[in-house]
């Protein structure tokens, strides 16, 4: 498999650039033909990614915020979202559903929890102190064209 297309953007770790994340990331995965169904769970698990960063790695501060998409020759897309903020301890633990580190948040402990019901795969990368990535892949389905 080979990468057909790739596009990347980095923003500040506000919330309210969480629905640009997604929209973006819809946008240019939307060129593979994707079903509304994929494309939605795509952005639902973009915009957990991002309100991770948000809320959990750069605390109550600004910091950066990259997200790379990838299309691939085998119709399949890997999204990565990376932050340079605080990391995870335990990535294990993290991933838990309803673990958090902000509990005052709305839906806490469930980020990556639904990440991983709307994509095919989950991973995560951190170091304490350096950030996260997170990738995240799905396959899409093949469907026929109309020319």
């Amino acid at each position: 498999m080979t990468v057909i297309n790739e596009m990347n953007m980095s923003f500040e770790s506000r919330s309210s650039n969480e629905g640009f994340a997604r929209s973006a990331a819809a946008a240019f995965i939307a060129q593979l033909d994707p079903t509304i169904g994929e494309l939605n769970d795509i952005r639902t698990a973009v915009s957990e990614a991002v309100t991770n960063c948000v809320v959990h790695a750069y605390k109550n501060e600004i910091g950066k915020i990259t997200v790379n998409v990838k299309l691939l020759s085998d119709n399949s897309v890997i999204v990565r979202i990376h932050d340079s903020g605080c990391g995870i301890e335990n990535i294990k633990q993290a991933m838990e559903p309803l673990f958090t580190t902000a509990p005052s948040e709305d839906r806490a402990g469930l980020g990556f929890a639904v990440m991983q019901s709307f994509t095919d795969k989950v991973s995560v990368r951190s170091k304490p102190g350096r950030g996260t990535t997170v990738t995240l892949k799905k396959a899409l389905s093949r469907r026929l064209s109309n020319g």
